[in-house]
Formats: structure tokens, C-alpha cells, sequence
């Protein structure tokens, strides 16, 4: 009896424990930038509670510009970690706007699950009232983790875009921690929740374009999770499969994903 009680308060303990501190666990922000290799920059700062929150506008050279995307990036670095990827965009004649979520970049704060989910909407929102974005159609484009707040918005504003470009994304918060603790599977499971996952939110974007991009050779985000989410997807849908690593798409096969995008 009293092991029974004990082992039920553990499990207590470990729940609540599980909740309080596993955002922890998925985030892991940097202040140092790097150069943003760009002609064009606008800097954005929003006020968010107690934070601010900071972005890019990243114009192309064209003055004649069709599409903007939102782009949300994976779990380390900031935006400039990630400027790889949308530099090619912008050299096609994207419009792009990178975001650093509470915690990264010149962002202040500590990124949770629901804040991130809440700076993505009001810096959505924000960006809605420009003339220079509501002129464009509006693509979100989350990489890596970026996918979970990038789906999410996506659900909730689906009029409002045009389209959602998921590149190297997880299925869910739970299931990308079972990828990492795979030995405890069970107590994961039962304990870490999502609040939003991708593979839950994308089954109701119908009638919206997506675009999936996956590597078999991903040793971080398993190419079943894009999968996953894939199949939850209703039409119309791509999937875009290339070899090499993770979040290394616009390296190996540049202009076949800029191509997917500006077809999307």
C-alpha cells in the first residue's frame, strides 16, 4: 500500500514537474547575432506583455513584389542562424519576414510554448496592418520547430494566407521529445502534452496549399514525422523529399525548392 501511494505521488510530482519545466527542453535561444546578409533590412520591434519581440523584413530588389513570406525558425540560434535559407527566397523576389520569438535574438523574455504561439498572432497581426504586406499574398514557412507555432497560425488564420511551407518539421512537442528519450516512451506519453501540434492543426487547413520539404537522412527530425503530418494534410498538397541533412533543403536542391515555392 505505501509503495503504491508513494509511487502515485511520484508521478504526481513528475507531472507537474514534466509541465513547468519542459519548455525548457525545446528551446535554446541565442543573443549573439551574426551579419544579416541582406540589402534591404527593416527592423521590427513589438511590445508584448512585459517583452519585445523582433523581426525582419527582408525586401527584394524587385519593386514589383507578389508574395511574403512569414518564416519561424527551428530551436537553437535566431533569425540570423537560419538566414541560408531565406536569402535564396529574397534573391527570387520574395518578400520575406524572419521572427525571433521571446528569448532569441534582440528579443527579451524566455520562450514558452503558449508565448511563442501568442507572439506569432500578434506579430501576424502587426504585419497585417502594412500596406506593404496586405498588397502581397502571405505565405508562413516554419523550419524545424518553427513548424508547431507556423501550423497553429496557419489554423487560426487560414483566410487570411495563402499558403503553409513546413521544412523539416516534427509532428508534435511529445513526439520529437520520444525521438530524444525514447526510453521514456511511457512516462512522455502520459505526461508531456502539446498544447498545439502540427499534425493535429494541419487537418484543417482544407483548401489551403502546403508544401512539405523532408530528408530520409535527417538524423534530427525523423522523415516519419513528416510524413505524419503529411497524411493528417488534406489537399492540396506537396511533398518535396531530398537527401542530406536536417534544414538543409535550400543547400542541396536550391532551386527545386524555390521553384515548389513560387508554384505554391
Amino acid at each position: 500500500m505505501k509503495t503504491s501511494l508513494f509511487f502515485s505521488l511520484f508521478l504526481i510530482l513528475l507531472s507537474f514537474f514534466s509541465k513547468a519545466q519542459m519548455d525548457d527542453k525545446f528551446y535554446q535561444p541565442k543573443k549573439e547575432m551574426k551579419t544579416l546578409e541582406f540589402k534591404n533590412i527593416e527592423n521590427i520591434s513589438l511590445p508584448v506583455e512585459n517583452d519585445t519581440i523582433t523581426a525582419v523584413i527582408l525586401k527584394p530588389e524587385s519593386k514589383s513584389i507578389k508574395k511574403t513570406i512569414i518564416f519561424f525558425h527551428g530551436a537553437g540560434g535566431n533569425i540570423s542562424t537560419y538566414q541560408y535559407i531565406t536569402k535564396p527566397l529574397v534573391e527570387n523576389g520574395f518578400q520575406v519576414v524572419m521572427v525571433d520569438v521571446r528569448g532569441y535574438g534582440k528579443s527579451t523574455g524566455k520562450p514558452t510554448h503558449l508565448n511563442v504561439a501568442e507572439d506569432g498572432q500578434k506579430m501576424f497581426d502587426y504585419l497585417l496592418t502594412r500596406k506593404d504586406i496586405q498588397n502581397t499574398k502571405i505565405y508562413i514557412y516554419g523550419a524545424s520547430l518553427g513548424s508547431q507555432v507556423s501550423t497553429h497560425l496557419a489554423k487560426d488564420n487560414q483566410a487570411k494566407i495563402s499558403g503553409l511551407i513546413l521544412d523539416g518539421g516534427m509532428s508534435s512537442f511529445t513526439d520529437i521529445a520520444i525521438r530524444f528519450k525514447p526510453e521514456m516512451k511511457e512516462i512522455i506519453e502520459k505526461y508531456v502534452t502539446s498544447p498545439y501540434s502540427a499534425k493535429e492543426d494541419v487537418k484543417s487547413l482544407k483548401g489551403l496549399p502546403k508544401l512539405f520539404i523532408y530528408s530520409k537522412g535527417d538524423s534530427t527530425v525523423p522523415f516519419e514525422h513528416g510524413q505524419t503530418i503529411y497524411n493528417n494534410a488534406p489537399e492540396p498538397k506537396q511533398f518535396i523529399e531530398f537527401s542530406g541533412e536536417h534544414l538543409q533543403a535550400m543547400v542541396v536542391d536550391q532551386e527545386k525548392i524555390v521553384k515548389a515555392i513560387e508554384q505554391l
